[in-house]
């Protein structure tokens, strides 16, 4: 903490958070998920995921 700035600290860490996906699985644990519904939505996140890195490759390869 610089100076002893709450605020930027806390605007620090919240970042931090958000980027290594805490928020998201705060929110996901507020309820139960069955092991089917876990399975298909991490399939659907990796099919989300493949298509993006796709796009990304052909917008490099298409400059």
């Amino acid at each position: 903490m610089r100076d002893n700035n709450v605020d930027q600290a806390l605007r620090a860490l919240k970042k931090k958070m958000q980027r290594e996906g805490l928020y998201r699985e705060m929110r996901m644990r507020r309820h139960y998920e069955k092991p089917s519904e876990r399975r298909a939505r991490e399939k659907a996140e990796a099919i989300r995921r493949y298509r993006k890195l796709m796009r990304k490759r052909a917008e490099r390869d298409e400059v």
